[in-house]
């Protein structure tokens, strides 16, 4: 079953106006079958960087690739091309013969200088997630959910998280079965294999780390001291964890530096399964569910900061849309304007601000001449069009 997915129509604008589209995000996001949907309009060839016989020509000849694979196609999908030697340079010279073709990757090295630089006017990227909730809700064939079926499949979305593969099994068994089997490939295929790590058990032991202290602001000395390692390391690890789509990493928003936090990042899963399958857990709390509603934005286009001050005062994440900056509050329950969120208010004046709650009503108040929404992450799409 084919669910439909959220880029679809920028994809379809994309494949229109740029010779080469990248798709890229995450191992079994759906890029795969994203693709393979598309291509059923046209004429269409699939190669796949893992098959050794295509890697190796593509390696070794473009002209003999070229004339073997690419030629009398109207379009040809390139899986996994980063996995190919100096890919940038030969997808440029099969862009500049007239070929038309869509590229994937599951790591972040095909968004390098190394690789874009050739690519300079010629490619569109387009990043393809886990499912959202809109997504999920889709694909469970849920159109207008009540409040307590809504709550239900928000819970399932936060334990299990949006793979597809996950979210179109039913059994619970097989969804963690699934979920580890994932990671372990993430892990040692997309972060140890791609990014020459050999010591993946302290890999594991790192990335159990950030699972448990999900949402917290990050602490290279803290980190060194706890777990043993150098800060050369651990900066190796994040960029690895984030270039591979398993962790997200949100910096501070400041104007003040006087007042405010401008260094440190805090660090989130992008998706809160494969986050509890590392972290061994299975129960909603606030930090858990503050890591859905970053993971939900990020799905959404959003690049999330948050807010803090030298006194600890707190917003969990400020995001942009044109000129205009929104705070965002996370709470399990909520039935007023707390203290960290008033002090934005009064400090920024903006025109809006959220309260999402994973229980609770949706209403609306004005503070200061700002409008608060107290709703939940299914109205999020809308509340947050550009």
């Amino acid at each position: 079953m084919y669910i439909d997915r959220d880029i679809t129509a920028t994809f379809e604008k994309a494949e229109r106006l740029a010779p080469i589209v990248a798709i890229v995000g995450p191992r079994q996001a759906g890029k795969t079958t994203f693709l393979r949907h598309h291509m059923q309009q046209r004429k269409a060839n699939y190669l796949l960087f893992d098959d050794p016989d295509i890697k190796r020509i593509f390696d070794e000849d473009i002209k003999k690739f070229e004339q073997q694979w690419i030629t009398g196609y109207d379009v040809s999908v390139l899986d996994e091309v980063h996995y190919g030697e100096n890919p940038g340079k030969k997808l440029k010279y099969l862009a500049d013969t007239g070929k038309k073709l869509w590229i994937t990757a599951s790591s972040e090295v095909l968004l390098g200088k190394h690789v874009l630089s050739y690519l300079v006017g010629r490619v569109s990227i387009l990043k393809l997630y886990p499912f959202s909730l809109h997504e999920m809700l889709k694909a469970k064939k849920i159109a207008i959910p009540d409040a307590l079926l809504l709550q239900r499949t928000v819970w399932e979305h936060i334990i299990y998280g949006g793979y597809p593969k996950v979210v179109l099994t039913e059994d619970r068994e097989s969804k963690e079965l699934l979920l580890r089997d994932l990671y372990d490939t993430m892990i040692l295929k997309d972060v140890a294999r791609s990014f020459s790590i050999e010591n993946v058990k302290s890999l594991e032991e790192f990335a159990r780390y950030l699972a448990i202290n999900n949402g917290s602001i990050i602490s290279y000395a803290t980190l060194s001291q706890t777990l043993g390692l150098s800060f050369i390391t651990i900066k190796k690890y994040l960029a690895a964890m984030e270039k591979s789509y398993l962790i997200v990493t949100i910096p501070p928003y400041y104007t003040n530096k006087n007042k405010e936090i401008t260094k440190q990042p805090k660090i989130y899963f992008l998706d809160t399964g494969l986050r509890n399958t590392v972290a061994k857990v299975n129960n909603v709390d606030g930090r858990l569910f503050e890591n859905y509603v970053l993971s939900e934005l990020v799905k959404l286009g959003f690049s999330p900061k948050y807010w803090r001050t030298k006194m600890k005062t707190e917003v969990d994440f400020i995001i942009e849309i044109g000129s205009e900056k929104i705070p965002i509050e996370v709470k399990m329950t909520a039935e007023k304007v707390e203290k960290s969120l008033h002090s934005y208010i009064s400090t920024y004046r903006p025109r809006r601000a959220l309260v999402i709650t994973y229980k609770g009503k949706r209403k609306k108040i004005t503070l200061g001449g700002c409008t608060v929404l107290f709703t939940d992450a299914a109205q999020l799409p809308e509340l947050l069009k550009r």
